[in-house]
């Protein structure tokens, strides 16, 4: 037991600040009226031999968006360009870092207008 608390107390304390592949960006918007955060996190990945690597991120980085009572974790798409993100439902997409896509993409399909 005291090994494992050691070890949580090493991951709680940051003992993964220090690495690339935990590397975090955390960007404000003003999404329908409404503040958004986006924090994008490089992820777990190993990118080597990855074609579509681009801006940092590979597919398994991932972005948390809070928005309104909503908190959402998409994944990094497969798509070659500016990174995207989505799960099927909702998609952030930030080739204009200035004025980001964020749509729900099931039922209603709305965008929502973005800006920094």
């Amino acid at each position: 037991m005291p090994l494992l608390g050691f070890l949580l107390a090493v991951l709680v304390l940051g003992g993964f600040s220090g690495s690339a592949a935990w590397a975090v960006s955390e960007q404000s918007y003003l999404c329908a009226g409404d503040t958004l955060v986006a924090t994008a996190h490089a992820g777990a990945v190993d990118a080597v031999g990855i074609p579509n690597t681009s801006a940092g991120t590979a597919p398994g980085a991932f972005v948390v968006l809070r928005w309104r009572d909503l908190s959402l974790q998409l994944p990094r798409s497969n798509s070659s360009g500016p990174p995207s993100y989505s799960d099927g439902k909702w998609f952030w997409g930030v080739d204009d870092p200035e004025h980001p896509r964020f749509s729900l993409l099931v039922g209603s399909r709305e965008n929502f207008s973005c800006s920094r």
